[in-house]
């Protein structure tokens, strides 16, 4: 039994070690692996389940959850983390668990590809310098797909994407495998991205770590500092203020070594630690000396220019931090007109916006609006299943918390039940 204060670590390693990065990935693996062992097509692990599998209190599984671990990663619950309860077989049994590679994969950046090399496979060879930007060209389109869909249909795909680039450059030689090793480190932060925006906090952890040691690998400071500034976005949804300020201070320790696109990912991300701090003046002064930035970016440079990309960041920026600081009314002239240009293909950030955009309206004593904007936010988070944007929906019913029994909270329940 390895359960410790961090959870379920033998099962979460068991995870990565089979190449599933997430884990709605592991629930979606363990179901079908069930479904064969058990010739059962209607058997289902759901990811509620495979959470508290890697808790610090995982239990103990039922019979066919058992099975089916069993046959997902070749090894018995009492191997996996699990505590047989007393008088079960496996108490008595004491069978050693079967000798495994623990490779700890968690402090590399190509802990996901490493997981399922062989030896002969990292015998380095030539690789078309074309794949760099193939992958890039990739990048680009999950960006899109992202906006339109949401985190948990691409997650899947982002990581094994970063797997197979990752496998790539460990076999690669010269420059192509610096451009892999780059490259991997994008993906790495889009995964991170992902996670951070499906809410699975621990995860997304993970994936900017693997980000952070692939740009150590590069040597870009450009890089580097990209990753600083994505793990500062993580902290600054945690509510860390201290550490966001902290982090973005650091990577701009020596600003002339930065492109002008990630010093305006730095501040950005700066002012929103200022903000969760109470400090106004410092998010004003961070997030002008940013719109500067930006308009010297080049929008085709394949990563790190979102800020370029979107007509309105600035804007959301600053209406975020306002909101975050109590000056709801300056947020809502900003959030008013946002929400009312967002362009079609940005429909997650659009449901985000409407969010905030309804907690300005009730936190300015205009529930009704708030009400209005709340059915249209919460039907964009069922389609999208972004955790980020229930977590906005969430703090829209705190706000809302003065009409909670009267008709207008009655309405807003029917509208967010919507998104749950």
């Amino acid at each position: 039994m390895t359960s410790t204060g961090e959870g379920n670590t033998e099962l979460r390693v068991a995870r990565i070690e089979r190449g599933w990065y997430s884990q709605e990935a592991a629930a979606e693996g363990v179901s079908r692996a069930g479904q064969v062992a058990l010739r059962d097509d209607h058997f289902t692990v759901s990811p509620r389940t495979y959470r508290r599998w890697e808790s610090t209190r995982p239990g103990w599984p039922r019979g066919d959850y058992a099975t089916a671990l069993r046959a997902a990663f070749g090894r018995a619950p009492e191997h996996l983390g699990f505590t047989p309860p007393p008088g079960h077989p496996a108490r008595q049994q004491h069978i050693p668990e079967p000798p495994v590679d623990r490779r700890m994969f968690l402090a590399t950046g190509s802990a996901a590809a490493l997981s399922s090399l062989a030896p002969d496979d990292l015998t380095p060879r030539h690789l078309d310098p074309a794949l760099v930007d193939y992958f890039y060209r990739q990048l680009d389109g999950h960006y899109a797909a992202d906006m339109m869909l949401g985190p948990r249909e691409l997650i899947p795909t982002v990581t094994e994407q970063y797997r197979l680039i990752s496998s790539l450059a460990r076999r690669a030689n010269g420059d192509t495998r610096d451009g892999l090793v780059h490259v991997g480190a994008t993906y790495a932060v889009l995964a991170g991205w992902l996670h951070q925006d499906a809410a699975l906090w621990a995860d997304a952890a993970y994936w900017h770590g693997i980000a952070q040691t692939d740009a150590l690998i590069s040597g870009d400071p450009d890089l580097i500092a990209y990753t600083i500034s994505n793990m500062a976005h993580l902290r600054a949804d945690l509510g860390d203020g201290r550490a966001v300020v902290a982090l973005c201070e650091r990577a701009l320790t020596d600003q002339r070594r930065l492109s002008d696109r990630i010093r305006a990912n730095l501040m950005y991300q700066q002012a929103h630690g200022a903000a969760l701090l109470g400090d106004r003046r410092a998010v004003d002064r961070l997030l002008d000396q940013a719109s500067r930035a930006t308009e010297r970016v080049d929008p085709a440079i394949p990563w790190g220019t979102a800020a370029r990309r979107n007509a309105h960041y600035t804007a959301v920026q600053r209406a975020t931090c306002y909101g975050r600081m109590g000056h709801h009314r300056e947020a809502l002239a900003l959030w008013d007109h946002i929400t009312a240009t967002m362009p079609p293909t940005a429909r997650r950030d659009t449901g985000v916006y409407l969010a905030r955009q309804a907690s300005a309206h009730a936190s300015t004593g205009e529930p009704e609006r708030a009400v209005e904007l709340a059915a249209e936010s919460a039907r964009i988070a069922h389609d999208t299943a972004s955790g980020r944007h229930r977590a906005e929906l969430d703090r829209l019913r705190e706000a809302m918390a003065p009409w909670r029994d009267d008709r207008l909270g009655h309405q807003l329940d029917a509208a967010l039940t919507t998104a749950a």
